[in-house]
């Protein structure tokens, strides 16, 4: 019977000890929440976005590209508000997903990568391949995988409010009739209102991943980003030093007054050539990222992820 008793008493304590693990590991992901980021799938929504050819202006591929990005936000509970504008005589669409409000204190945040593909890959090693088009599988299509997958994650009773833009035309300047950056350009100049802060995600799925910190973008946010990185055990792919100096699709908010940061990886060798291919992105580092930024998300609303 004394011999019983403790069997149970046993087995009662295993029993607690076994729900307090449990509720320890559930805490964990309800404060961290982050795992829920996905590379795997990321580097599906990047092969997806391959599979379309290249995203150019006027290309078949850009088309299925608009269907397809506008499908996937909206399933994922985002409200999808397409911007169309002229610039330098071309159509332009930005892609706006929106999702929460703004109460009082609460932030306001935009997250945004370019979707668009250079017409030519003109810096390709190989002369006869200069006027084809760059596949961009890391400039471009890396950067709209973050935000599909953030899409899906973000939880809906994020505080404050979210935007996704996706723009258009950030990648055809040097070439006669076009510049750099005008579909971030045309959404700054429409915008109503000052966001409190501005990510960019741009090159960011490189196998060889080093992301040192871009020197126009706003200090404060950039340190608070790599922080959150290091804390992840990411500090050897976020490196806390100055990089490039860039002008990119985060240059028309700077110039607005808008907090804003470039998160990007400019040492890729297959920049603006036919080889920006899917074997050059990696799940992992399209993970580093993503669980960064939503690990940054959580600090900034200053509440845990849940």
């Amino acid at each position: 019977m004394k011999n019983t008793k403790k069997v149970l008493i046993l087995l009662l304590l295993i029993g607690v000890l076994l729900i307090a693990a449990g509720l320890v590991v559930l805490n964990s992901h309800a404060v961290s929440g982050l795992q829920q980021f996905d590379g795997q799938r990321a580097l599906l929504d990047v092969e997806t976005q391959l599979s379309f050819g290249p995203r150019t202006p006027g290309s078949p591929g850009r088309e299925q590209f608009l269907l397809w990005v506008q499908d996937s936000l909206s399933a994922a509970g985002w409200e999808i508000k397409p911007q169309q504008v002229v610039s330098m005589g071309h159509e332009i669409t930005n892609i706006v997903a929106r999702r929460g409000e703004r109460d009082e204190g609460q932030p306001w945040v935009i997250l945004a990568a370019h979707y668009d593909t250079r017409l030519y890959a003109d810096h390709d090693p190989d002369p006869e391949k200069r006027l084809l088009p760059v596949p961009g599988a890391n400039d471009g299509a890396s950067g709209v995988a973050i935000l599909t997958e953030l899409a899906r994650v973000i939880p809906p009773n994020y505080p404050g409010e979210v935007w996704l833009v996706l723009f258009d035309a950030e990648d055809n300047g040097r070439i006669e009739g076009w510049d750099w950056i005008l579909g971030s350009r045309a959404f700054v100049a429409e915008l109503e209102g000052q966001p409190d802060a501005m990510i960019l995600v741009d090159m960011i799925g490189d196998r060889d991943l080093n992301i040192k910190m871009e020197r126009n973008s706003d200090l404060g946010l950039s340190l608070a980003i790599w922080e959150q990185a290091a804390a992840l055990g990411y500090s050897d792919h976020f490196i806390p030093i100055y990089g490039y100096s860039m002008l990119d699709d985060h240059t028309p908010f700077l110039e607005a007054g808008i907090p804003a940061v470039d998160i990007i990886d400019f040492d890729y060798p297959y920049w603006h050539t036919t080889e920006d291919t899917l074997d050059k992105v990696s799940a992992e580092s399209l993970q580093m990222v993503g669980h960064t930024l939503l690990a940054w998300l959580q600090w900034y609303a200053g509440t845990p992820i849940e």
